[in-house]
């Protein structure tokens, strides 16, 4: 199926957040790292790597000391874009719907950096 095909991509935690960051331009692994809260730099890579390997990114390493790699989304990585924006359209309307149903739900700009995930329920009325 093609959900299946999709999700074994740009499925999991981090890579829909990963290419919507890259959707802005060039990024190096720091400000990547920076800008997803609660990603460790080694899953970062790692994550980076496999969405090299299925041509979503391209990975440039200039020929400098410090090494300086940057990331940038392919041609075809681009393609991904229309998927991760009506994910984010769906996310904010469920996030929504629960805080009018009384969920009290804390977004990531909102949480302190060591916690990881995107939302989390902290209370139910």
């Amino acid at each position: 199926m093609g959900i299946e095909a999709t999700l074994e991509i740009i499925g999991g935690k981090w890579k829909s957040l990963i290419i919507c960051f890259l959707m802005s331009g060039t990024k190096r692994t720091s400000e990547l790292q920076r800008n997803i809260k609660g990603i460790s730099q080694k899953v970062l890579i790692q994550q980076l790597r496999e969405l090299e390997k299925d041509g979503l990114v391209s990975r440039y390493v200039y020929q400098q000391m410090p090494p300086k790699v940057e990331y940038s989304l392919t041609e075809y990585g681009v393609t991904a874009n229309s998927i991760v924006d009506v994910m984010c359209s769906w996310g904010k309307e469920n996030i929504k719907m629960r805080q009018q149903q009384g969920e009290n739900i804390v977004l990531l700009e909102d949480k302190p950096q060591e916690e990881s995930s995107v939302w989390k329920r902290t209370n139910f009325s």
